[in-house]
């Protein structure tokens, strides 16, 4: 039911300078495989198979990196090493890749409405690829699939962070209709410490219902002057039906060196 993933990674990626000054943060590697990699994976496990990815200057290792490069392939063809490339030739065949351009940083809700002539007249996820999800069984966006098949709304993914980080989320407050699910009926961006309405906070999943697009482009500049996606799904929770959903599984915040190096030492003792 839900085909389409966007991927807004137009950002300048400041937070990892300087690395990021040559190389999108979209590309750092968790072992042996880039960030956003897994997120297109985590998409495709939940059925999607249209992969929109909103891109900005100095970002075209993201267009190569899901392409075939032929030159690799024949240099290592018939050595052990070729099956290092079976799991992104899998992602390649089981998904299409759509690209536009992000001319300015004007936010993430800016992002999203960028890609909408990607997306059309569809519900949709988005996935913020530094935000890293993990789960044995199911993933977070194969979880929030299920949801959106009862509740045929928009749902935004949120975890429980300690109070004094609240101020670098957007949060949520609502009914709670069960331990997980949360009907929204206030969601704010960034608050200034000592002011959240709880300590919920969206991390980098959800699934948008089409109409975001026109709240989005009635949505004025808020918290840092930017077009905060937040607003713009809290006219939609004024208006019907949001739910925030406690998902099952850990995130690692890979958007910051402690996050990525967590997910590094986490992953290199699965590996070993």
């Amino acid at each position: 039911m839900i085909k389409h993933c966007l991927f807004p990674a137009a950002g300048y990626g400041t937070r990892f300078l300087p690395a990021t000054k040559s190389m999108p943060k979209e590309m750092m590697p968790i072992v042996n495989k880039p960030l956003i990699e897994y997120g297109v994976d985590e998409a495709i496990q939940a059925g999607m198979t249209n992969m929109a990815i909103v891109t900005g200057r100095g970002k075209n290792s993201l267009m190569d990196h899901f392409d075939k490069n032929y030159e690799l392939e024949h240099q290592i063809s018939g050595t052990n090493k070729e099956e290092m490339l079976v799991d992104i030739r899998s992602l390649i065949d089981s998904a299409q890749f759509t690209y536009i351009r992000q001319r300015e940083m004007k936010g993430l809700g800016h992002a999203i409405l960028t890609g909408k002539q990607l997306i059309g007249d569809n519900p949709f996820a988005v996935v913020l690829a530094d935000d890293l999800c993990v789960n044995e069984t199911q993933g977070v966006l194969e979880q929030m699939v299920k949801l959106f098949k009862q509740f045929r709304c928009t749902i935004v993914a949120v975890e429980e962070v300690p109070n004094d980080e609240t101020h670098k989320y957007g949060v949520i407050a609502g009914e709670h209709l069960s331990d997980d699910l949360i009907r929204v009926t206030d969601m704010v961006e960034k608050p200034e410490q000592g002011t959240a309405p709880s300590n919920l906070a969206i991390i980098g999943r959800y699934i948008l219902t089409p109409d975001i697009f026109e709240h989005i482009e009635n949505t004025e500049p808020g918290k840092g002057g930017e077009i905060q996606i937040t607003d713009a799904i809290l006219k939609q929770a004024s208006n019907g039906c949001v739910i925030a959903y406690r998902f099952k599984g850990k995130r690692f915040d890979c958007g910051s060196w402690m996050g990525i190096s967590m997910r590094q030492i986490t992953a290199m003792k699965t590996y070993t």
